[in-house]
């Protein structure tokens, strides 16, 4: 695995590495105004597809701050591993990644978006998705607890429908049974979540149809 420290201060670490083609991995975020993590999510999805797609550089992208009140901090970063990687790219958004992603998605590069459990506030522009694929897929179960992060899939049902007025084309898939995201991390290692395996087929398919 390949790291790298972007421009803007943030890191990044990239599975295939000489791939032609990249798929730029966005974390969630906090309330709280808090150190970029690694996303258990993203590393358990690139962990398991990167090897099925070796012409896809899965570059997974550690925040300088994860909060949703240092939004435009976080899209810079995802822009940085854009330029980083410099090739066509689809950004795969978990959470607050998914409104990441779509501040990135304006750039010429970025082929298509894939959005997470995504969150993605009412007041937040869709217009550079118009013409661009635009997938959601969402476990069935997410919610937000008190003390529990999560995005309930009207949430996000929502944002797709306003992506497609906007002009983009897509698919929505509701994961039966599952939660808010794939994975957990407890004491530094990944803790698979309950329906987990069930988001490998939707987000694979997404991967396909932007290498085909």
């Amino acid at each position: 695995m390949q790291a790298l420290t972007l421009e803007t201060g943030a890191e990044a670490r990239v599975r295939n590495p000489d791939g032609p083609l990249a798929a730029v991995l966005v974390n969630g975020g906090t309330a709280r105004r808090l150190p970029g993590t690694w996303s258990a999510t993203s590393e358990w999805l690139a962990g398991r597809l990167a090897p099925r797609f070796p012409t896809i550089a899965f570059v997974e992208v550690r925040y300088r701050v994860k909060s949703w009140h240092e939004l435009d901090s976080c899209v810079e970063d995802g822009s940085a591993a854009l330029d980083a990687v410099a090739r066509r790219a689809i950004l795969v958004g978990f959470s607050m990644g998914g409104a990441v992603a779509i501040g990135v998605s304006g750039d010429s590069r970025v082929g298509a978006v894939l959005g997470l459990a995504p969150w993605i506030p009412p007041q937040l522009p869709l217009e550079a998705l118009a013409g661009k694929r635009f997938d959601v897929v969402h476990g069935a179960w997410d919610r937000w607890f008190p003390g529990i992060p999560g995005v309930s899939p009207e949430h996000s049902r929502s944002a797709y429908e306003r992506a497609r007025a906007a002009g983009a084309e897509g698919t929505y898939t509701l994961v039966s049974r599952g939660l808010h995201g794939v994975a957990l991390r407890r004491r530094g290692r990944l803790v698979t979540l309950p329906a987990a395996g069930r988001w490998l087929v939707p987000t694979a398919a997404a991967l396909e149809r932007f290498a085909a």
